[in-house]
């Protein structure tokens, strides 16, 4: 049969879940008719000497909105069911069929989260799920596959994004006289070919603009459009890659480089061309810095120069040295120096570490940090997953008869212990902490995990500059 034909399985919601989820049903105590379950990121496991103690929560509304707004359909089901059971599951058909008839064929569930770009620490609730209908109960744990994968990813992202911030805001407010004007374009997303899909470089790439304003993925500036309504999350500049300088060969690397002078070096404006394909400190001093200094300097134009081999902190710091002796710089009011007329991007091999020695080196040699940008693709967007913050979804509560009854597991390592009952998040103290949904209740207090969805309708929508004031502050 032709693969179109095969097309909407793709899209089925029903399907969008681990294979053992449909022999659950069955599983439960008889008289249960409640469910609550819950997220969390339990602990950093990244390997980078800083301190992450809490996360930058964000995704929950794209997966929302592109997920959970669609109702399921009749047509879903018949085209669920005989996959199902040949794949050698049972299929709760009556369970779904209610979905459609009462539901209107959306899940009976209600999502509540905390505000995305709220920094929460590790080892709290972000998500709490719950379903209340006796004979689609399970729901709140059928969506965990679903669920978990569009947080643990996008809030991994963000928060690794987050730390990359903070370390160059760090060394750009002891460096830099305008540290706020200059740390929105210090990052660039360089990850569109290393991620593993397009959807993943769209949530991921969305993700990583929470925190800054540059972007070479298109689809992370066209998500942030569609699921949190941004006009122009991220800009870019026009830049150079390999193919387009070697096109010229050896013999004419020059007129490459005046080429690219030619055609994007107007007064004000700012283009990056890749000068390592031959040599890159020849290119920095004898090229760029001789034979076309006074053309770099009379357009007005600031050059962006990119290596993109060797070891990226040797490399910057010689290429930052030459560019200096060639094009001279100026001391700013910290008494650091800044490169006239040039920059310098480094897009090879980035990661928080690199950027840190990078940074660092160039503090000690009197450089300010606005003169180097940085690129980050594949330790950006796809060197994480679900075990990089142990994200898990886990079922604390379920209604058996009339009562609530705890549900947790306590293995005897110590390892995976979960949390128990209904639960919410408060901040007491000014501690953010987790703690019982009645507690919070009985204290006066306010729940910090606010109502985002239930049964097809979207209770909380929040912009994308709201989310980049939460996550800012």
């Amino acid at each position: 049969m032709a693969p179109e034909m095969f097309e909407m399985l793709k899209d089925n919601l029903i399907l969008n879940t681990d294979s053992y989820k449909y022999s659950h049903p069955e599983q439960y105590p008889p008289d249960a008719n409640a469910m609550f379950s819950y997220i969390e990121a339990r602990k950093s496991n990244l390997q980078y000497p800083f301190v992450i103690d809490r996360v930058v929560f964000f995704g929950l509304q794209a997966f929302i909105k592109e997920y959970l707004m669609k109702p399921i359909t009749m047509a879903d089901i018949e085209e669920a069911e005989p996959f199902i059971l040949a794949h050698g599951e049972p299929f709760d058909r009556k369970a779904w069929e209610k979905v459609v008839n009462v539901y209107g064929g959306y899940l009976p569930v209600r999502i509540c989260a905390v505000p995305e770009g709220y920094k929460i620490p590790l080892g709290n609730v972000l998500v709490t799920v719950e379903c209340n209908d006796p004979d689609l109960f399970w729901m709140a744990s059928f969506v965990e596959t679903a669920l978990v994968r569009a947080v643990w990813y996008p809030t991994s992202v963000v928060t690794i994004s987050r730390l990359c911030k903070s370390i160059i805001k760090r060394y750009l407010n002891s460096t830099c006289d305008d540290p706020e004007g200059q740390i929105h374009f210090k990052l660039h997303d360089f990850g569109a070919r290393g991620a593993s899909s397009n959807e993943t470089a769209g949530i991921g790439g969305m993700a990583h603009l929470v925190n800054f304003r540059g972007s070479d993925t298109v689809m992370g500036v066209v998500y942030a459009k569609i699921y949190y309504g941004e006009p122009m999350a991220a800009f870019s500049v026009p830049a150079a890659e390999h193919s387009t300088i070697t096109s010229w060969g050896v013999r004419f690397e020059k007129e490459a480089y005046r080429n690219m002078l030619k055609k994007f070096g107007k007064p004000g404006t700012v283009f990056a061309c890749v000068s390592d394909s031959y040599n890159i400190f020849n290119a920095a001093e004898n090229i760029w810095g001789g034979e076309l200094r006074a053309d770099v300097i009379d357009s007005g134009a600031i050059v962006v120069i990119r290596p993109d081999s060797g070891d990226p902190l040797q490399v910057t710091m010689r290429l930052i040295g030459i560019l200096g002796k060639k094009f001279g710089y100026t001391i700013n009011k910290k008494g650091y120096k800044v490169l006239n007329h040039v920059r310098i991007i480094q897009g090879d091999g980035v990661n928080p570490n690199i950027i840190d020695h990078i940074l660092m080196g160039y503090k000690k040699a009197g450089w300010s940090a606005e003169n180097i940008a940085f690129g980050m693709g594949g330790a950006l967007l796809q060197k994480v997953d679900r075990d990089t913050f142990s994200f898990a979804m886990k079922c604390s509560a379920i209604r058996v008869g009339d009562e609530w009854r705890e549900v947790f597991k306590d293995p005897i390592d110590g390892g995976k212990t979960s949390k128990k009952g209904r639960i919410g998040l408060a901040e007491i103290d000014g501690k953010i902490n987790t703690i019982m949904e009645d507690r919070i209740i009985a204290d006066g207090g306010h729940n910090l995990l606010e109502q985002v969805y239930d049964t097809g309708r979207l209770l909380r929508e929040q912009k994308f500059e709201d989310v980049r004031k939460l996550a800012d502050t």
